[in-house]
């Protein structure tokens, strides 16, 4: 790998986030490199649904993605790269009260907002989803939402950033940041030390083991999503469409991505326990629901505590690209659901399927901003599953914030210290 000695910025991690920041940041003529253990996308930024959505977030996070939605009208011109970006809606189907009763709660929060969200009635929702074997009595429907392929949108912001000048290095494991004086200098990686003005950590699940290295505790926990694609097959819609039993877009080629809805998987860890008091007072309201696993994972972790402090390295060298295996129980359940809603699509198939891992916070929310007491240490993490359709923005922000010292809108919700201090009651939390 050939790369300079030091850079105005160097960053971590090869997903949406990191790429977005290096593309922003070479705009503004800063000197960037980018490091990457495995390759770009390879984990959650390109494994994900595609949905790019306002609906059914925080309220905190509304007035972010109501930015990120222009910038995603025009991103495929602004990066020369076709990301199958669509503009169709997302679609939240509920078949009871108490639904209808948590999407009108969540409108009540939304309207301040102007939002084009709305409530559509059973025949509505039946005009948008012609042929399904069952009725609903409501759905959450925002025409301004859309989708995109994850791989190529996060393809597409690391060739534009080399373009703009950014160095893109994959297959590079970052084995720790290096800090004096209680400011971030730069990086140790496996081909040698970089220096940067400023750190972006960008790291997905990686974000908090890379943290703990320098006695910053991040609450940061893993989760298994499982993914599948199907064989292509007429269009149905160009919604994004979820429910309690599965969610799905459909693709330009026809086929279906989807996944089960908001189960998902967790393999009990050493942060299981080290987070456990931090995750505690969510667990009644956050929105995932996790099968728990325990098994090789949290043994490995065990073996870690002996090995010491270059057990980090050792599982970032194990695990250039996470790639866990999908749990075949969530395939069945997530077709079967599809099929059953879609009787005239029983001959779709699965054509591949994969999962990927989620990294999520307490509150469900992201880390934007500085870590405490590391001047120029910025972390951008924690997007806990809708990370996806923020990437845009993450990354104008944290632009803004290393090249400016002030981002355009206000990132003090999202701040790393909100965790250790005293809150209020969880606020409204929202569905993938």
């Amino acid at each position: 790998m050939n790369t300079r000695s030091s850079y105005d910025v160097a960053i971590v991690g090869g997903g949406i986030a990191g790429c977005a920041s290096a593309y922003y940041l070479a705009r503004r003529g800063l000197s960037v490199a980018l490091f990457e253990k495995g390759r770009i996308a390879g984990e959650q930024s390109g494994r994900n649904w595609g949905f790019v959505r306002q609906q059914g977030r925080d309220p905190l996070e509304i007035p972010m993605m109501m930015a990120c939605i222009r910038i995603w009208r025009g991103l495929e011109a602004e990066l020369e790269a076709d990301i199958e970006w669509r503009q169709g809606g997302i679609l939240y189907l509920t078949e009871d009260e108490a639904g209808v009763a948590k999407y009108e709660a969540w409108l009540d929060k939304a309207r301040a907002f102007q939002l084009d969200s709305r409530l559509l009635s059973a025949r509505e929702v039946a005009k948008l989803l012609p042929g399904m074997a069952r009725d609903w009595d409501a759905a959450l429907y925002t025409p301004s939402d859309g989708q995109a392929d994850p791989v190529k949108t996060t393809t597409a912001f690391a060739r534009a950033a080399a373009r703009h000048g950014a160095e893109i290095h994959t297959g590079c494991i970052v084995e720790g940041i290096e800090t004096a004086g209680g400011q971030a200098t730069g990086l140790r990686t496996e081909a040698g030390e970089v220096k940067a003005g400023a750190v972006l950590i960008a790291a997905g699940a990686w974000t908090g083991p890379m943290l703990r290295n320098l006695g910053q505790i991040l609450p940061q926990l893993r989760v298994r999503s499982t993914v599948l694609q199907t064989t292509p097959a007429p269009e149905l819609t160009g919604l994004g469409v979820w429910c309690d039993e599965f969610g799905f877009r459909q693709g330009r080629d026809g086929s279906f991505t989807m996944g089960a809805g908001d189960w998902v998987d967790h393999d009990i860890e050493a942060d299981s326990l080290r987070h456990f008091l931090a995750f505690r007072p969510a667990m009644k309201s956050i929105s995932r629901k996790p099968d728990l696993h325990l098994g090789w994972p949290f043994i490995r972790d065990l073996v870690s505590f002996v090995d010491g402090p270059g057990s980090l390295r050792r599982r970032l060298r194990r695990d250039r690209v996470l790639d866990p295996a999908p749990e075949p129980g969530k395939l069945d359940h997530s077709l079967g659901a599809f099929h059953a809603l879609f009787p005239q699509f029983k001959d779709v198939k699965i054509a591949k399927s994969w999962a990927g891992v989620i990294d999520v916070t307490p509150d469900e929310m992201p880390v934007f901003g500085e870590a405490p007491g590391l001047k120029g240490l910025v972390i951008a993490t924690g997007f806990s599953g809708h990370g996806f359709g923020m990437g845009p923005i993450a990354g104008k922000l944290m632009a803004e914030l290393i090249a400016e010292g002030r981002p355009s809108l206000d990132l003090g919700a999202f701040r790393f210290t909100r965790f250790s201090e005293p809150r209020a009651a969880a606020a409204l939390h929202s569905t993938p």
